[in-house]
């Protein structure tokens, strides 16, 4: 399955590519090394997209569960906040998923620039900030951008609603997402560095 939007018509048209470009190639040209050059780009091109756009089914796991594919870079309380960042690797599946059940109160966007995600003055970058209202108090999930990665896409949009593991939005190769939980209700249950599954791995649990 490939990620919805975005990822099904790009695989399409690289495919497209990928058979027109060949058979046109082999008509003109017949088998010859150039020939033979532009069916292994070609492939490359449709091989690259189908691996980046990917979107495995997944089982939603206990607790409060990942946003992002990835691995933790931070895990840090702020005042009455729990802060749980992870980094996308452009290797890691891209579609991003509801850490809670969840309604989508509002979605914006804000900041400037693109500095490289992993930096801590990332949070100033260009991001697309989804305010969610869940069952244990007000929820925020931050895409950011990076470097590279300069499409935020959104599968939601205000008062949608979502299970938990649902898919709500993507960025397009690589960067970051931050989940920010309510410090009182929620301990952690992962740490910089481990790595996590969106919709699958748990980040967080209620406090006993």
């Amino acid at each position: 399955m490939f990620a919805p939007r975005s990822g099904g018509p790009l695989v399409l048209a690289a495919l497209v590519l990928l058979l027109v470009g060949g058979l046109g190639a082999v008509g003109v040209l017949s088998f010859t090394l150039p020939t033979l050059a532009l069916w292994v780009a070609l492939c490359a091109t449709w091989t690259f997209f189908a691996w980046f756009f990917r979107d495995p089914e997944r089982s939603p796991g206990e607790g409060v569960v990942s946003a992002a594919d990835g691995r933790v870079r931070e895990v840090q309380e702020r005042g009455d906040e729990l802060l749980i960042s992870v980094f996308m690797n452009v290797t890691d599946v891209h579609v991003n998923r509801a850490p809670l059940a969840a309604t989508f109160a509002r979605v914006g966007d804000a900041g400037a620039g693109h500095r490289a995600a992993f930096r801590p003055d990332a949070e100033r970058n260009v991001a697309r900030t989804y305010e969610l209202t869940t069952a244990l108090g007000p929820v925020r999930v931050v895409q950011i951008t990076g470097v590279f990665a300069r499409r935020l896409v959104s599968f939601v949009r205000p008062g949608d609603r979502r299970a938990k593991g649902e898919r709500f939005g993507m960025i397009v190769f690589g960067s970051r997402v931050d989940v920010v939980l309510p410090r009182a209700r929620l301990v952690p249950t992962v740490r910089v560095g481990d790595r996590v599954q969106a919709g699958a791995t748990t980040i967080a649990r209620e406090a006993p």
